[in-house]
C-alpha cells in the first residue's frame, strides 16, 4: 500500500502537539471585528484543541 499524502489545506490549519492532540486556531477573527468585544477578540487569538469527535477525521488528513 502506498504512503498516504498529507492534505495540504489541513496541514496549514492544524498542528500536532507533543502528546498527539491536534491544535487549531479559532474562526471569526479575520474581519468584521469592530463589533466584537476586546475580551472576545483576545480569546479568538489563542489556539485550542480539536474536539475528540473530530480528532479521528483530522488525524487521517495529517498522517
Amino acid at each position: 500500500m502506498p504512503k498516504m499524502k498529507t492534505h495540504r489545506g489541513a496541514a496549514k490549519r492544524f498542528k500536532k502537539t507533543g502528546t498527539g492532540k491536534i491544535k487549531r486556531y479559532r474562526a471569526f477573527d479575520s474581519h468584521l471585528t469592530g463589533k466584537k468585544s476586546a475580551k472576545r477578540k483576545r480569546r479568538l487569538r489563542k489556539s485550542t484543541i480539536v474536539k475528540p469527535a473530530d480528532t479521528k477525521r483530522v488525524k487521517l488528513l495529517i498522517p
